[in-house]
């Protein structure tokens, strides 16, 4: 069963929220907060296994409160979850320990989607965001990557596995591996962290 503690200054989204993991036979909503005070406490209670979490709360908020929660939780998957996408902004929340970022505009197989990969151990940024990220492409100083490179690259950003790469773009496995040597190649970068690290900050960038 994945616990989750939602995060939210509204309490009727968090009264929906609640209502649709219920729904979920694997999740389960152990907390709610409505400001960072209060969360920091049920926090201390009972850790989680994801956090959805809104930027904007009462008291602390946004980097602050994320470098808080990191500094006292480490280990905690933090799920983002607002109205502002900006990629400055999706930047420096995964850099202040953020595990997901996703838009508040996201649809409900999403957000359960990025739940279960954050409890599995893994990131996922929404996939329309990732694309505001790297799709435009760097500047004339920078690398130049050919369409199908960004494309795979976004979906990097995004969490998404090599096959499930390869489903999404109709494209083989070799042929998104082979892409992804390329980026690393070009990017000179010789793993994946460092490969998501700095398409976001190209992302800033852009």
């Amino acid at each position: 069963m994945i616990r989750v503690v939602l995060a939210d200054d509204h309490a009727i989204l968090r009264a929906g929220l609640a209502e649709l993991f219920a729904a979920q036979p694997d999740m389960a909503v152990i907390g709610q907060a409505g400001s960072a005070e209060t969360l920091v406490e049920v926090l201390r209670r009972e850790p989680p296994d994801v956090l959805l979490l809104d930027l904007n709360m009462p008291g602390e908020s946004g980097p602050v409160l994320l470098g808080r929660i990191r500094q006292l939780w480490p280990s905690l998957p933090v799920l983002v979850l607002t109205m502002h996408g900006s990629p400055s902004i999706v930047q420096r929340s995964l850099e202040q320990g953020a595990r997901g970022f996703l838009s508040k505009g996201c649809d409900i197989q999403t957000l359960m989607t990025a739940v279960r990969k954050l409890a599995a151990g893994e990131r996922f940024v929404e996939s329309a965001l990732a694309q505001r990220m790297v799709l435009d492409g760097p500047g004339d100083d920078e690398v130049r990557l050919t369409r199908r490179e960004q494309e795979v690259l976004a979906l990097i950003v995004a969490g998404m596995r090599l096959g499930d790469i390869a489903d999404r773009l109709f494209l083989s496995a070799k042929t998104v591996s082979t892409h992804k040597m390329n980026l690393m190649r070009k990017l000179d970068v010789d793993n994946n962290a460092d490969l998501i690290r700095l398409a976001m900050r190209q992302g800033l960038d852009m």
